[in-house]
């Protein structure tokens, strides 16, 4: 029997051995990596969806603050009194409000609406269960929310009262009491918080009890688990509010790491493939640093990264003259409020695209908040980039929505640097100076800078639709003007209308007419009516108005004699429309005409 020898690695096989161990050590730290980066982006992702809903939810919430704001002046400017309360409460009312109260003193008078509301007349001083949150806001003088608590419908509400102090002759102020505004929850929020959990995500968004008690209470939440969620919080109404966000389906990336693992053995033993892997990871961290600067649902910088790219531009290239823009969407507010959120970020996106397709490559172009853009044209002056701007200003923009196509518009406003300033901050303020020209003069327009222009503190700009038309003495509508009778779309209707008619609300008033206005007249009637309406704006070249009387129907089946008082005009975002008051005949005929 041969004696038993010892077997040495072959040369040949050391290599292959070494890269093999190599490349398995290697691999191993990679999906290390690659599964905290996962996670990371994930978690990115989660903070600026959170971020950006949270905001959401403010501006919902600061929509019921602005109510009892807008009760507090009413106060102040008749010395303590509330004339025509319930017409002033009405007129303030939304589908999220539950009811609307005036407290003098602190104890609840006047509740609009008052039937079913009854309950609610009490002493919230001396009330157990509000007496500390009353109190604190007499005492710090601020507005605060109390909830939610459940409501006598049985629906969840919020509280928020607003202490309003009367100043005296002598400079003092006394304590008149309070204006309170129950909002009803979730309902504030469901183009909002539901728009989140349509996104993929679980959420909580719960509140302190008070500004004395920390303990935090659920104001709403979706259905499924939320562990170790991303949370933003913020202060409002005496409260500190936090949103909790989570992906649904988990924080996990372990399907992507296991893929990983199993691709990067096959690289390992075909060692070229070993190049791929790190390129992606590079490729990876590109991607978490494009994340921080650029705005997801455009393309574009964001604030932050706009900024900082304007104003290392400046910087490396301090005498090299250049213009900023600044320019947002016409009415965008209203767009959003008709067509949803949703419909809004489509138009975003579009615009957005627009930038990139008709402005300099090399330009930087970003998305600084809601509809407003930014835009730094490099190497040019005011004069050179006049053109430019226009054209981009008054290209025609449309949309579609249930096939049928309307047209929007944009105001900018642009100033050359350093023509008139010093940096990239006061380059914007004397740029959206300009803009806020634009918009005095009705908007659709695009304006130099000039040193002509004076600064005017920005404020809201006319008035909202809905603030006009719910104020008007009487019922008002507004539908499409098509003499053929092929469309008489009804576009909007005012509370007025919408009682007068017998609906509940709007959504109940179109469904009853089916976005019809023929179908408010009684059936024997349309065509006469339809008819003559026509035939007065063919006969009238100065855009006068016209009267016709007819049936109107309501819900109830019964048709009222009105007087149908109607104007036809252009419209940017719908062609031809009517405009068109309605009053009740036999109500007319007994207070104005004598016998």
């Amino acid at each position: 029997m041969k004696p038993y020898k010892k077997t040495k690695l072959k040369p040949i096989f050391l290599l292959p051995t070494f890269v093999f161990i190599a490349g398995f050590i290697i691999l191993n730290v990679i999906v290390h990596i690659e599964y905290f980066a996962g996670k990371n982006l994930i978690y990115t992702r989660t903070a600026l969806n959170a971020t950006t809903y949270a905001n959401r939810l403010i501006t919902d919430l600061n929509q019921g603050i602005a109510v009892t704001d807008a009760l507090e002046q009413i106060i102040i400017s008749e010395n303590g009194g509330v004339n025509n309360f319930d017409t002033v409460a009405r007129n303030l009312m939304t589908y999220y409000i539950h009811s609307i109260q005036l407290a003098p003193g602190g104890v609840v008078e006047s509740i609009y609406p008052e039937t079913g509301n009854e309950s609610g007349k009490i002493d919230l001083l001396g009330d157990p269960s509000r007496s500390e949150f009353v109190h604190y806001a007499k005492q710090h003088n601020v507005i605060t929310m109390q909830g939610p608590f459940e409501l006598n419908q049985g629906s969840m509400g919020i509280a928020i009262r607003n202490p309003v102090f009367l100043k005296n002759s002598d400079g003092s102020s006394n304590f008149w009491g309070f204006a309170v505004v129950i909002i009803k929850v979730p309902e504030i929020f469901e183009n909002s918080i539901q728009t989140l959990g349509n996104f993929g995500y679980e959420y909580s968004l719960s509140k302190t009890v008070s500004a004395l008690n920390p303990e935090y209470e659920e104001v709403c939440s979706s259905e499924g688990k939320i562990k170790k969620p991303v949370s933003y919080e913020f202060e409002l109404g005496s409260c500190s509010w936090k949103l909790d966000v989570m992906p649904r389906d988990g924080w996990s990336v372990k399907s992507s790491t296991i893929g990983i693992y199993v691709g990067g053995m096959i690289i390992v033993l075909l060692i070229p493939g070993l190049l791929a892997v790190l390129i992606m990871l590079d490729e990876q961290k590109k991607q978490l640093l494009i994340l921080a600067t650029t705005d997801t649902l455009t393309g574009l910088l964001n604030r932050s990264g706009f900024d900082e790219s304007a104003k290392k531009f400046v910087l490396e290239c301090p005498n090299t003259p250049c213009v900023g823009v600044t320019f947002d969407i016409d009415d965008f507010k209203f767009i959003n409020d008709r067509y949803g959120h949703a419909f809004g970020d489509k138009i975003l996106q579009q615009l957005a695209d627009s930038m990139k397709s008709l402005l300099p490559t090399d330009s930087i172009m970003g998305r600084i908040g809601g509809d407003e853009f930014c835009i730094i044209l490099k190497n040019t002056t005011s004069e050179k980039a006049s053109k430019l701007l226009n054209d981009f200003t008054f290209t025609e923009r449309s949309f579609t929505f249930n096939g049928i196509k309307y047209s929007y518009s944009i105001s900018a406003g642009y100033a050359e640097y350093p023509k008139y300033a010093k940096n990239t901050s006061e380059l914007f303020s004397k740029a959206d100076m300009a803009l806020y020209e634009v918009k005095l003069n009705g908007k659709h327009g695009c304006l130099e800078y000039s040193e002509k222009l004076m600064s005017h503190k920005r404020s809201q700009l006319g008035f909202a639709l809905n603030e006009v038309s719910e104020h008007l003495p009487g019922a008002f509508l507004i539908y499409r003007a098509d003499s053929t009778g092929k469309t008489d779309e009804i576009l909007f209707a005012n509370n007025e209308m919408i009682k007068f008619v017998g609906c509940d609300d709007l959504e109940d008033f179109l469904k009853f007419t089916h976005h019809s206005f023929g179908n408010l007249i009684r059936p024997d009637e349309r065509e006469n009516v339809e008819k003559s309406i026509w035939k007065q704006i063919n006969e009238r070249s100065d855009g006068s108005n016209d009267y016709v009387q007819f049936h109107l129907a309501t819900k109830s089946g019964v048709y009222k004699p009105v007087l149908d008082h109607g104007r036809i005009v252009d419209n940017a975002y719908y062609g031809r429309v009517f405009y068109v008051l309605m009053m009740d005949s036999e109500f007319i005929k007994s207070h104005y005409i004598q016998e």
